[in-house]
C-alpha cells in the first residue's frame, strides 16, 4: 500500500534555483513521516511558475538536468529513496515542452523512469501555450517501484479519451500535475461554495476514476501569477469516483493518502466498464474517420440505416389521459441572479491576491489606498488590512475645495473603524495652480479639472507610496472599468487592483459582507470631481441595470437578445456603446511596431515575470 504526498506549492516566478530549494524543502519535510512516502506529486510547472509566456527558453531545462538537481536535493534533505513527479518545462531535442518528469531518487535504482510530455495545449480565454511549447504526441503508462502510472498534464485530463487509454495500457494511479487558474463561483454535491472552476475539475477527476477504476492524484499550483489565482485544492480520488482527500484553497499544503490497490480490483468487478471498453473499443472505432468528407476529396456513402417496419396492430390508447402541467426548465425559463456571489469565497480570494501580489510578487509590506468615502475605495481598505494587517495600511484622503464634505467624513469613518495610519493632501492649490497657467482665472469645463484632479490625486498616490516603500492599491470596479468611466493614467493607474473584475453590485454585497458601514452603502455613488454629481445621473440609467447589460454583452449577446431580457433598447444601445468606444482605455498604449523583438508582440514577458 504505497504512501501517496501531493504537493500543492506556490513557486517564485521564473526562478529555477529558488523552487528546487522550495523542492528540496517538501522532501525534507516529507522525509519525517513514518512510515515516510513513496511518491510525491508536484503541479505543473512547479519549477518555474505557469504563466511565463517567452520565459520558457530562461527557464526551461532539460529532464537530465532536473534529475541532476532533484538528487542533489533529495541528498541534503538527507530522505530516503522516493518517487517524484514534477511539472517543468523541457527542452528535448531542441523543442520545448511543458512536461513532467517522473524520478525515483535514493537507492539502486535511482534513475528518470517516464517524462510525458503535455499533448493538449490550451489556447483559448488565458492560455495561449501553443506559441510558447510544443505538443507530446503519446500517452503511455508505466511501471515504478510501487506499481504502474500514467501522467495526464492538466488539459489533457480535460479530455475522456486520455484516461482510457491509460487505463487500458494498466495504470492503476493517474497522476494529474495542474496549473489552472480559478474561474467564477459554484456549488459542488456537498453545497459549498467554491470556484467554478474547481468544481467542474473535481467532476473531470471523479469521472476518470469511477469509469477507469483507477486512482486519481491530481495537484495544483497555489498563488496569483499577474491577477490569475490559482486555487489549490489538490484531490486525491478513489477508483469508485470518491474524494478521498482534499487539500484547502489558496493556501500551500502537503496532503498525504495511503492508497489500496485493492479497492480497483472491487471497484472493477462492481462496474465493469473498463473490461468493456476492453472488448468493445476495437467494433467501436474501426470505422473512425471513413465517414463522408469535405469538399474536393473522395465521398463514401455512409450505409443505410436498418431497422424493422411497423408491427400490425396499433398500441395508441383510445381513451384520452389527461395530464398535470410538467414543470419546465432550461432555456426560456428566467434564470437565478446572474451577478450573484459568494460573498466569503470572493473575500478569502481577493486577500489572497492581495497577499500574493503586493507582499510575495513585489516584495512590499505596506499598501496604500486613496480613500474617497465611497464603497469601492473603503472595501478595498477592507481587504487591504484583512490581507497585510491594519499596521501595514495607509488612507489617503486627497479633497478639493469643492468636495463633499461627506467624503471627507466616511473616508474618516472607514479609517477609524479599521484603525489604519491616514494622511490627508488638500490637492486645490495644486489643481488651481496649473489651471491657472493654461487658462484665464483657471476657469475650465468641469470635465477638463475633473481629469487634472484625478491626475493629481495619483501623483500624490504615488509620491507617498515612494515615501512609506507602500505599494498602490487600485479601487476601480468592473462596471467603470468597461464603461470608460475613469480618467485614463489616472483612477486605474494602481499596478494591483482587488475589484477589477467585480461589478458594482457585487463590489456592494462583498462591501456588505466585510463590515463597510452602512452610510457609505447606502449613498449614491459619486467620483465627486462636480458638486452634486453622481455616476447614475451621469450615467442615465441605475447600476442594476448597467451592470447586467454589461454580463450579458461581454459575453457575446446581441443587443437584441439583451433587450428581450428585460430592458429597452435605448438602455442597452447606451451602454453597449460606452463599452465599444473605449477599448483603448483598457490597454497600454498603441505603440508603432517596426522590428521583430516588439514588446508585447514578440518580446513577450509576463508582468510579474
Amino acid at each position: 500500500m504505497p504512501r501517496l504526498a501531493i504537493a500543492q506549492l506556490r513557486p517564485s516566478k521564473g526562478d529555477y534555483g529558488a523552487n528546487l530549494q522550495k523542492i528540496g524543502g517538501v522532501l525534507a519535510q516529507v522525509a519525517k513521516l513514518d512510515p515516510p512516502a513513496d511518491l510525491v506529486v508536484f503541479p505543473e510547472a512547479a519549477t518555474s511558475g505557469y504563466f511565463v509566456e517567452g520565459g520558457v527558453r530562461d527557464v526551461a531545462v532539460t529532464a537530465g538536468t532536473l534529475f541532476r538537481d532533484l538528487t542533489v536535493e533529495h541528498e541534503a534533505a538527507g530522505a530516503p529513496p522516493i518517487d517524484v513527479a514534477i511539472g517543468f518545462y523541457e527542452v528535448f531535442q531542441n523543442h520545448f515542452y511543458n512536461s513532467c518528469l517522473y524520478a525515483s531518487l535514493g537507492g539502486k535504482d535511482a534513475g528518470v523512469r517516464h517524462v510525458h510530455r503535455k499533448v493538449f495545449l490550451p489556447t483559448y480565454g488565458v492560455f495561449d501555450e501553443e506559441r510558447f511549447v510544443d505538443r507530446g504526441r503519446e500517452i503511455r503508462a508505466f511501471d515504478t517501484r510501487w506499481g504502474r502510472a500514467a501522467i495526464l498534464i492538466c488539459e489533457d485530463a480535460w479530455h475522456s479519451l486520455s484516461g482510457t487509454i491509460a487505463a487500458l495500457q494498466g495504470a492503476q494511479l493517474v497522476i494529474v500535475p495542474s496549473a489552472s487558474p480559478a474561474r467564477g463561483t459554484g456549488m459542488d454535491e456537498e453545497g459549498i461554495r467554491l470556484p467554478a472552476s474547481v468544481v467542474r475539475w473535481e467532476r473531470i477527476l471523479r469521472g476518470i476514476a469511477d469509469e477507469h477504476g483507477v486512482w486519481v492524484a491530481f495537484s495544483s499550483l497555489v498563488g496569483f501569477e499577474g491577477g490569475k489565482g490559482f486555487p489549490g485544492g489538490s484531490v486525491v480520488v478513489s477508483p469508485t469516483g470518491e474524494i478521498a482527500l482534499r487539500g484547502p484553497l489558496f493556501e500551500e499544503a502537503v496532503l498525504t493518502y495511503d492508497v489500496d490497490f485493492d479497492e480497483i480490483t472491487r471497484a472493477r468487478s462492481e462496474a465493469p466498464l473498463l473490461a468493456d471498453l476492453e472488448v468493445n473499443l476495437p467494433h467501436l472505432i474501426k470505422d473512425l474517420g471513413k465517414g463522408e468528407r469535405g469538399k474536393g476529396k473522395k465521398k463514401t456513402k455512409r450505409p443505410a440505416v436498418e431497422f424493422d417496419p411497423a408491427a400490425n396492430g396499433s398500441h395508441v390508447s383510445p381513451f384520452p389521459i389527461p395530464l398535470s402541467p410538467i414543470h419546465v426548465i432550461g432555456k426560456g425559463v428566467e434564470e437565478g441572479d446572474p451577478l450573484a456571489i459568494d460573498p466569503d469565497l470572493a473575500r478569502r480570494w481577493l486577500t489572497s491576491f492581495l497577499k500574493d501580489e503586493v507582499v510575495r510578487r513585489r516584495g512590499f509590506t505596506k499598501g496604500i489606498v486613496g480613500l474617497s468615502g465611497g464603497v469601492d475605495s473603503s472595501l478595498t481598505a477592507f481587504l487591504a488590512v484583512e490581507a497585510l494587517g491594519k499596521e501595514n495600511v495607509i488612507g489617503v484622503r486627497m479633497p478639493y475645495r469643492t468636495s463633499s464634505p461627506e467624503s471627507l467624513e466616511h473616508a474618516e469613518l472607514v479609517i477609524q473603524t479599521l484603525g489604519i495610519q491616514s494622511v490627508t493632501i488638500d490637492i486645490t492649490a495644486a489643481v488651481d495652480g496649473y489651471l491657472s497657467q493654461v487658462e484665464k482665472d483657471g476657469d475650465v469645463d468641469p470635465t477638463r479639472r475633473g481629469n487634472v484632479m484625478a491626475r493629481e490625486r495619483m501623483i500624490v498616490l504615488f509620491d507617498l507610496s515612494a515615501k512609506y516603500k507602500a505599494l498602490p492599491i487600485g479601487t476601480s470596479n468592473k462596471s467603470e472599468r468597461l464603461l470608460g468611466y475613469f480618467t485614463w493614467h489616472a483612477d486605474d493607474t494602481p499596478p494591483v487592483n482587488p475589484l477589477g473584475d467585480l461589478f458594482k453590485t457585487q463590489v456592494r454585497a462583498l462591501a456588505r459582507h466585510v463590515g463597510v458601514p452602512e452610510v457609505i452603502l447606502r449613498k449614491p455613488p459619486t467620483p465627486d470631481l462636480v458638486p452634486g454629481q453622481t455616476t447614475e445621473g451621469d450615467f442615465g440609467i441605475s447600476y442594476d441595470k448597467v451592470d447586467r447589460i454589461l454580463y450579458y454583452l461581454i459575453r457575446g449577446m446581441k443587443p437584441a437578445e439583451v433587450a428581450a431580457r428585460g430592458f429597452t433598447p435605448e438602455e442597452v444601445a447606451k451602454v453597449a456603446g460606452r463599452l465599444d468606444s473605449t477599448h483603448w482605455k483598457r490597454r497600454l498604449p498603441t505603440v508603432a511596431m517596426m522590428s521583430q523583438t516588439a514588446i508585447g508582440e514578440f518580446y513577450l514577458r509576463p508582468v510579474d515575470y
